[in-house]
């Protein structure tokens, strides 16, 4: 099996039957999804304290949502050394989650005020908000929709002007519902999910909401780069003009540029 230490919590509550265990946290079986794993490209700076909620790739530069109430804000980052180039503080009362860019703007989430703001892409200038139930988690921009989680297993399609819900599709891993769905990408037709407290990322079909696989970051961040403040894998970026693809965690100190590989590849 694979490293498993670091999920006991998780596996305890598995076994009670109180929380669905990613199929890439141990060998999948032999009708299963398939699992895939990583190469490291690059390796870059990332500001160890950013609580990552959300992360998009653009115009050369990465955009960051960070989290925790009090400390919440919008991010433009130099990709190549990390350094915050431009940021918007949110209010204390929010804590923010996810971003998406959609044209010449950016939506950001909040956890549980049921409130997205709205943003000029070149200012960080605030110029609307939408109002939505239950939680804020994931959200991303297709070219036509946006896709947003709200940490179970749906994933909400909805208008990009008026934030209306358009659709859903409930995630499903061979019949059983994946939740959790935490921060999002829109990478090739596909949804990509992190799913929060364990190294795993879905591969999701948006038709249909199958899990089409699983990209299994164990080991990404090292020990020797495991400070006591770093905490889960989270934060997914792609590069589509040069199908790069970008990820981090909350408080992590290093962003990584990876390649999804299959097993054997890596073997």
């Amino acid at each position: 099996m694979r490293c498993l230490c670091k999920y006991l919590s998780i596996l305890a509550l598995a076994a009670a039957g109180t929380v669905w265990l990613p199929q890439c946290v141990e060998p999948p079986p032999q009708d299963g999804v398939p699992v895939y794993t990583y190469e490291v490209v690059n390796t870059y700076a990332h500001d160890p304290t950013a609580f990552t909620q959300g992360l998009a790739f653009a115009d050369g530069f990465l955009y960051e949502g960070t989290g925790i109430l009090g400390e919440s804000s919008l991010r433009r980052v130099a990709l190549e050394t990390g350094e915050v180039l431009q940021v918007h503080e949110l209010a204390d009362e929010f804590f923010g989650e996810g971003i998406a860019l959609y044209e010449d703007k950016i939506i950001q989430l909040t956890w549980q005020s049921g409130t997205a703001f709205v943003y000029d892409r070149e200012t960080f200038e605030p110029v609307g908000q939408f109002l939505y139930p239950g939680e804020g988690w994931g959200i991303a921009y297709d070219g036509t929709r946006l896709i947003m989680s709200d940490g179970t297993a749906v994933l909400r399609f909805r208008n990009p002007e008026t934030f209306e819900e358009t659709g859903h599709v409930t995630v499903m891993d061979k019949g059983s519902p994946v939740t959790r769905l935490n921060e999002l990408e829109y990478v090739s037709g596909e949804v990509y999910a992190n799913v929060w407290k364990t190294d795993c990322i879905a591969r999701i079909d948006p038709s249909t909401g199958n899990v089409l696989g699983w990209i299994d970051l164990t080991g990404l961040l090292s020990a020797a780069d495991r400070t006591l403040t770093a905490d889960v894998l989270n934060g997914i970026a792609y590069d589509a003009e040069s199908n790069r693809l970008f990820v981090t965690g909350k408080r992590w100190p290093k962003l990584f540029q990876i390649n999804v590989v299959t097993l054997q590849d890596r073997q």
